[in-house]
């Protein structure tokens, strides 16, 4: 199940891979979260120290929040991932020139994970050919909506 999607990514980005990591969260941030209080529009996927961190993802405190907690929301988050993948991680980011961005936040078997994609920029022409393939899919069903009538 979606908590948060980041729709931003598919059009600025050719998305090549996708990783699912786990998000190091604090109490507050997971009561939030389930409450749907995510977003991940200006997130980004940041390298330091061969760590993975989630950096910019908004998530707002709820008013119920403890009031010994100040929560910082828009905080760094680590991402956990196994060695091997982040090694593989590293290596495209750092030597093949990829970025790293955050997809969407779900679910999964209760756990909070963060969908992540290893992905290269596209150009403004290559955004406008996916704008003439979306415009062209959308007029290919109207066509055939008409002809099944």
């Amino acid at each position: 199940m979606s908590i948060a999607d980041n729709k931003k990514a598919f059009h600025d980005y050719f998305i090549e891979e996708q990783f699912e990591a786990g998000v190091v969260l604090q109490g507050w941030e997971v009561k939030a979260i389930r409450a749907g209080r995510a977003q991940l529009k200006e997130a980004y996927v940041i390298v330091r120290n061969g760590e993975i961190f989630l950096f910019g993802a908004h998530i707002g405190a709820l008013p119920t929040a403890s009031t010994h907690i100040h929560p910082d929301s828009v905080r760094t988050r680590k991402l956990l991932l196994n060695a091997a993948e982040i090694n593989k991680l590293i290596g495209k980011v750092e030597r093949a020139g990829y970025t790293l961005v955050p997809l969407d936040m779900h679910f999964s078997k209760g756990m909070i994970k963060c969908q992540i994609g290893l992905a290269k920029g596209k150009k403004q022409h290559d955004k406008r050919e996916s704008e003439k393939e979306r415009d062209w899919q959308r007029e290919q069903q109207k066509v055939m909506k008409q002809h099944r009538r």
